[in-house]
């Protein structure tokens, strides 16, 4: 089984910022699968197939710089391992639009992944970064990923979000190495295009 978690914060307000850009993967993907996502306490929660992997896709666990602790019961519910996890968070060291695959590494100063390996005691999970771009010279980084997305940047970042879903079914179906493969080896050719 595959647990696939996409960061963000809870509630109406938050839904539509960039710190949220996980939660939109997990629903793209719930949508595009045929998942039911449902309202579990905070989080959005939906248990499904993809061909013969099952999976369970959960997003907004809990706010975001707590995040850690829910998503270990999530794995001790399920008896999973942080090898059976797939994170999926907004980064703000890449641009608007890239999407990047890794596997393990450190928080980066993203407080929600540094939750989450606290929580859990390990750094070794697979990420799916979704770019959301830095802020204005002496804005504030906190205030930036609270902000809505501008329509312009929701038509930058839509495909990202397609290609997160894509992502997500090499890594289950074909593993780590390839998906990184495809898809960081991708970006760096579309990025020579430009």
């Amino acid at each position: 089984m595959h647990l696939i978690v996409g960061l963000g914060n809870p509630g109406a307000a938050y839904a539509q910022t960039r710190h949220n850009a996980g939660m939109w993967v997990i629903e793209r993907a719930a949508a595009r699968w045929s998942i039911r996502l449902t309202k579990r306490s905070l989080a959005h929660r939906g248990s499904g197939r993809l061909g013969s992997a099952l999976l369970e896709l959960a997003g907004t666990l809990d706010w975001m710089n707590i995040t850690g602790p829910p998503l270990k019961g999530l794995l001790r519910e399920y008896s999973l391992t942080a090898d059976d996890l797939i994170l999926i968070h907004d980064d703000l060291d890449l641009d608007l639009g890239r999407l990047r695959i890794k596997q393990a590494g450190g928080h980066g100063g993203h407080n929600g992944i540094k939750s989450v390996i606290d929580a859990i005691g390990t750094p070794q999970f697979v990420r799916i970064k979704i770019g959301i771009g830095r802020p204005a010279p002496h804005q504030d980084s906190a205030d930036y990923v609270l902000e809505a997305f501008a329509k312009e940047e929701v038509e930058i970042l839509t495909p990202c979000l397609d290609r997160a879903v894509d992502a997500l079914e090499c890594l289950i179906h074909r593993g780590v190495a390839v998906a990184m493969n495809e898809f960081n080896v991708r970006e760096r050719e579309e990025n020579n295009e430009l």
